[in-house]
């Protein structure tokens, strides 16, 4: 084992991008990149900001690493060790985007699946083929791609290997947007520009409650509005906008 890292990591003020770096297995996942991104989870939960989830070399990530899965056992299976990094990105206050070039297979895919958003490129392709490895897609794709794109869409994934292109993707609504492969990085930031502009705060209890389970509603949103109600920054949001009206109205009066 070498020291070398498998991520490469850029910080902004509002922002985190994590880039999966090991070109040599096409991104595949192995334990020190679970690690790594543990580590920025961490980072994230105490510092809320937007995380841009991106592949290098025209791969998101090609699966889990399968030198290290073919040696893992049933405890390894019970500990969940993808299953637990996949749920706390899906957790984490601020949204997630997956920009996805090219293949996105297996935990790669479930990688993906766990993001709020997904941006990707002609190349890109979906696909869930450990059955044909002899396991189960265990992080994730069970059931969040049924609740991304349906039911028997899913289970032509899951249960027969089919392989989703940009086109059905997009179509099925894995995918927000398709963009060139040169555009991918602007666009994920384009949207997260747009994630930036609104109050975090406001987009953290949205996210928070969006995956409140069904017997939470409306408590859920009701506590978090009344937080809401009370901010400093709602006042000043709000009477921004009714003093762009007032303005607004004065110059259309004027004008006619």
């Amino acid at each position: 084992m070498t020291d070398a890292r498998t991520t490469r990591i850029e910080r902004g003020d509002d922002r985190i991008v994590v880039t999966l770096d090991r070109p040599q297995t096409r991104n595949a996942i192995d334990q020190r990149m679970v690690d790594e991104l543990h580590e920025v989870c961490a980072e994230l939960e105490v510092e809320p900001r937007i995380l841009i989830l991106a592949g290098g070399d025209g791969v998101f990530a090609s699966g889990a690493d399968i030198a290290e899965l073919r040696k893992r056992t049933a405890q390894d299976a019970l500990a969940g060790i993808n299953t637990r990094l996949f749920m706390r990105i899906a957790r984490l206050p601020m949204p997630v985007i997956a920009a996805v070039d090219g293949w996105a297979l297996g935990g790669g895919a479930e990688l993906a699946y766990a993001a709020d958003f997904r941006i990707g490129t002609p190349r890109t392709v979906f696909g869930n083929p450990e059955t044909s490895l002899g396991i189960i897609a265990a992080a994730g794709a069970t059931w969040r791609l049924r609740e991304l794109v349906g039911e028997p869409l899913a289970k032509q994934v899951l249960l027969a290997g089919r392989r989703l292109d940009a086109e059905e993707s997009l179509r099925a609504g894995l995918l927000g947007e398709v963009v060139e492969p040169s555009e991918l990085f602007a666009a994920a930031h384009r949207l997260a520009d747009r994630i930036a502009s609104m109050d975090a705060a406001a987009t953290i209890a949205t996210k928070a409650v969006f995956a409140a389970a069904a017997d939470e509603h409306p408590d859920a949103e009701l506590r978090e509005q009344a937080v809401l109600f009370e901010s400093p920054e709602k006042h000043r949001r709000m009477t921004e906008f009714l003093e762009r009206r007032q303005r607004k109205a004065a110059t259309d009066g004027a004008a006619r």
